[in-house]
């Protein structure tokens, strides 16, 4: 019974979505933006729906739970040892495929980027060298132009879901919500392509959630045997076709994703168990670290390659790494202020990005819905914007003279270096021009470089600082593939930098370390992540020293930021309407019982255990649930003289009985079925399927008066409640379990009461359901 409800839908990059426009005969574009985008019905069962890329998505919860029917349990008892072996080899070795791919793409994506972007560096250098300005211009922004364009197009006409970072979809498909589309062929090759084209063209966003969102598009391909149109029918990749392993090999991709990225494989473990999954265990952690320490292995042998000269203008760039390990960090007493300083202020600067990106967010989509060239103009116009800044600004910065203890060269008119001669004169350097014209990664190094106090003027940095809190703002929710991370490091390393300016001889702080700590608090301020970014951190900067300042300034920073607002994911979760169940229940959901919720629901609809055709068919066609109880009346109780009892037999889903009427698995008459007639028509691996729809199949008259006995079918062991349970611990168990249908059962037994009150789903347990039948529960704000 996936009688849900439509939350809260709108989309940083919602494609062609269903407005309200007819509602109140107004135009969408003089809606406030505090009005909904989609139709929002106020009853707590309602069919779900949520923008997912590029359309308004029906959306259906995954079926985690083991399905414990007779099939089930018949292929567990006749399991050969072999065959559970070769389950346990599969799971290891697509976990081992996992980290082997997302390594490899991640190194082509780094390599094309570099080459990419470097080449184009060089070509401005030459233009810049003689002297030809407006030509240099021209030619940066219509190669950034002609970039984003390609990533653009293709986000748009092919794979609308590649766009965004996508993280926030991973997290509701491990929570439990099936989001349509986002793990295809499709999306997986528009997001590598797209990807190398936004980072390239200098856009202000990074390619670590994109790499994310590629290892599980990678995972789940491997899962269910490649693309839905040519699955691979192979004996082995039976096992994996179920929703609950396809979120194990799903949660390694993930965790795979954010090892690619920063070269981080225990910070890729933690991401993906603080951040991204609901459900844990410790086999999965095993199986998450395997993948992770694969993609390490590939990311150093092309590192080692690399470094040789052979991959063009790679050279030791490509992956974030800020290796301080030969610097030594030394703290006093005093040094503790400034450090809480930089917590406090990146906790509040993190929940105010939230709150300004969650209204351009809503601006963005009443442009984005207006068609696929809105879309595309906004890209484009970003991209312009962006390159013409880059390229200007650092005519504004005075050329610095080289300082003869400097250890690198300078000025230099290579890509890479922190002393790029630009528009000065021999034995100077332009030093905004260090950090704008190069790649996202190169600023991220050269600011974070230690020991180079004199190197950047406060003008510049404070240029730096202003110019990427916008870029980072407008940038996010353009129809490219995105990351949050790169633009949120950027943003910070630029505030820690000049609060090390401000502090002066106050501290004895290096002014790169001020820059890591300020890019870490910001991270935690908005993102809310404190142990995986932590390792992140330490991994990236190699040097644990720095484990107890950063620890501190990340438990601040997340303590300021959950004071005034929720993390940038959960904004975008809300914002696209995916139902997801938060870990902790509101207060006020203890003061309110599952047999409440079930009186304002819709009454249950029930089967038997041996139903009439014509009976499941009318149910299928004339309902929108999931799942059906099936209770079998006048049942002999075993033991008892007293006959007629009633029984619970348990729960059966819609896709199982259409998978009935489909294979025709009728009966003249109205019996109960041997064993072996059901092995013959069915096995567990089909009844994993669910894409068939009843309007697929067609049913005679004459079939309609027949049987069917839905009893081996049924799951005999779903998880109950009773009516009196408290709405907090009915969702404790709902999300930790992950469950789809949690039944609810009368707290009295007797003749005459029905064995099921009611369903709960994870539509009636989300709070702005539950308010809109129970406004008063919500306590009045303060004026």
């Amino acid at each position: 019974e996936d009688s849900n409800h439509l939350a809260n839908p709108e989309t940083p990059h919602s494609l062609e979505a269903e407005t309200y426009e007819e509602e109140e005969g107004r135009d969408p574009e003089s809606n406030s933006l505090r009005q909904p985008l989609l139709k929002r019905n106020r009853t707590l069962s309602s069919t779900p729906l949520a923008l997912v890329g590029a359309k308004v998505s029906h959306i259906e919860s995954l079926d985690y739970e083991i399905n414990e029917n007779d099939l089930f349990k018949h292929d567990w008892r006749r399991r050969s040892k072999v065959q559970v072996l070769q389950y346990i080899f599969l799971k290891w070795s697509l976990a081992f495929l996992v980290g082997l791919l997302t390594g490899l793409i991640a190194t082509l994506i780094n390599l094309a980027i570099e080459n990419i972007a470097g080449y184009k560096l060089l070509a401005i250098v030459g233009f810049i060298e003689e002297g030809r300005y407006i030509s240099g211009l021209i030619f940066f922004t219509g190669i950034n132009f002609f970039l984003t364009l390609i990533a653009a197009v293709l986000c748009v006409c092919f794979a609308p879901t590649a766009a965004g970072p996508g993280i926030p979809e991973i997290k509701a498909y491990l929570n439990g919500v099936d989001t349509p589309n986002m793990f295809g062929a499709t999306t997986l090759l528009v997001k590598i392509v797209g990807s190398i084209g936004a980072v390239s063209a200098g856009l202000d966003l990074g390619k670590e959630g994109p790499l994310v969102h590629i290892g599980s598009c990678i995972a789940s391909l491997l899962a269910q045997g490649g693309p839905d149109n040519y699955r691979i029918k192979w004996l082995w990749l039976r096992y994996f076709n179920n929703d609950r392993d396809r979120r194990d090999i799903i949660t390694c991709g993930s965790s795979s994703g954010v090892c690619a990225a920063f070269r981080a494989p225990v910070g890729g473990v933690l991401f993906a168990l603080e951040e991204v999954a609901t459900w844990w265990r410790s086999a999965l952690l095993w199986r998450t670290f395997f993948s992770t320490a694969v993609v390490v292995v590939v990311l150093r042998a092309f590192i080692e390659i690399c470094n040789s000269g052979k991959c063009g203008l790679f050279g030791t760039g490509g992956l974030i790494m800020f290796d301080v390990s030969d610097v030594k960090v030394s703290y006093q007493a005093m040094d503790v202020i400034p450090i809480i300083i930089i917590g406090i202020i990146g906790g509040l600067l993190g929940s105010l990005y939230n709150h300004v990106l969650h209204k351009v967010l809503r601006v963005y989509n009443l442009i984005n819905h207006k068609g696929k060239m809105h879309k595309l103009l906004l890209a484009l116009g970003v991209s312009l914007f962006t390159s013409v800044c880059q390229y200007c600004l650092p005519f504004l910065a005075q050329c610095r003279a080289c300082d003869p203890s400097f250890p690198e060269t300078c000025p230099t008119n290579d890509r890479s270096g922190n002393f790029k001669q630009f528009n000065c004169p021999d034995g100077y350097y332009n030093d905004l021009a260090t950090l704008l014209l190069t790649t996202n990664d190169d600023a991220v190094r050269n600011i974070f470089s230690t020991n180079t106090t004199n190197e950047f003027h406060v003008t510049s940095i404070l240029i730096f600082f202003a110019l990427y809190c916008i870029l980072g703002l407008i940038t996010f929710g353009i129809a490219v593939p995105s990351g949050l991370f790169l633009p949120i490091i950027l943003m910070g390393s630029g505030y820690g930098r000049l609060l090390s300016m401000a502090m002066g001889s106050y501290t004895n702080l290096d002014e790169g370390l001020f820059a890591v700590l300020g890019a870490a608090s910001l991270m935690a301020g908005s993102m809310r992540m404190t142990v995986s970014l932590c390792v992140i951190f330490l991994e990236l900067t190699n040097n644990l020293l720095l484990l107890p300042i950063t620890m501190i300034v990340l438990l601040i920073a997340k303590t300021v930021g959950d004071c005034f607002n929720p993390s940038i994911y959960e904004i975008i979760l809300e914002l696209k309407g995916l139902p997801f169940l938060d870990a902790n229940p509101e207060p006020w959901m203890r003061n309110l019982t599952v047999g409440e919720l079930a009186d304002v629901k819709p009454p249950v609809v029930t089967l038997c255990g041996v139903e009439k055709v014509s009976r499941i068919v009318d149910v299928l066609r004339n309902t929108t649930h999931n799942a059906f109880p099936i209770v079998d009346q006048g049942v002999p109780v075993p033991g008892m003289v007293a006959t007629g009892a009633t029984e619970l037999h348990g729960l059966i889903l819609r896709a199982h009985l259409v998978q009935a009427l489909k294979k025709k698995w009728f009966l003249p008459e109205k019996r109960r079925t041997e064993e072996w007639e059901v092995r013959e028509k069915f096995n567990w691996v089909e009844l994993a399927e669910r894409e068939l729809k009843i309007e697929q199949v067609a049913v005679t008259r004459d079939e309609m008066e027949m049987y069917v006995d839905l009893h081996p079918l049924t799951n005999t062991t779903p998880f109950t409640v009773v009516e009196s349970l408290s709405v907090a611990k009915a969702l404790v168990l709902f999300r930790q379990v992950g469950l789809r249908h949690l039944l609810i059962v009368p707290k009295y037994q007797g003749a005459g009461v029905a064995p099921v009150v009611g369903i709960l789903t994870r539509q009636d347990l989300r709070a702005y359901n539950i308010l809109s039948a129970f406004p008063h529960l919500e306590r009045p704000k303060l004026s």
